[in-house]
């Protein structure tokens, strides 16, 4: 699959994440999803999951504890099956009423037309706050 495709793949992702569409957003992935969104075990959100019905309830997670403001693809960089998104999101913790914000890098990897494998890298001592969680000092 070309550059262009794959990067449709991906803003087609994010566009149903943003209605609200979950079987829209599990249809560009593959069944054998590698998802990983890095951070401390303290954040919920964060760790490895495998497979649709893990990133299914990885969502239903992140719809808990977070309400959206903003969330913002801005830009994308596809170089051969990798396509990483830059942007931003911002909003409110729903069980503390902290605002979070935060710049993220999204890296896909798509594999026959899918996302194969999605890493999240934002600011997790943002979101920690936001929660209320704290996290020790190494």
């Amino acid at each position: 699959m070309n550059e262009d495709k794959n990067v449709q793949v991906v803003q087609s992702a994010y566009a149903a994440f943003g209605r609200k569409d979950m079987e829209a957003l599990m249809g560009t992935m593959t069944d054998q999803i590698d998802w990983q969104m890095y951070g401390p075990t303290e954040l919920p959100t964060g760790g490895l999951r495998q497979g649709k019905s893990e990133v299914t309830r990885f969502f239903k997670q992140v719809a808990d504890l977070w309400n959206f403001e903003r969330f913002e693809p801005r830009q994308f960089i596809a170089q051969g099956d990798t396509v990483v998104a830059l942007g931003y999101y911002g909003g409110t913790a729903k069980g503390s009423g902290n605002k979070f914000g935060a710049d993220w890098a999204h890296a896909f990897t798509l594999k026959d037309g899918k996302v194969a494998r999605f890493r999240e890298y934002t600011d997790t001592h943002n979101l920690l706050n936001a929660l209320a969680l704290k996290t020790a000092r190494v």
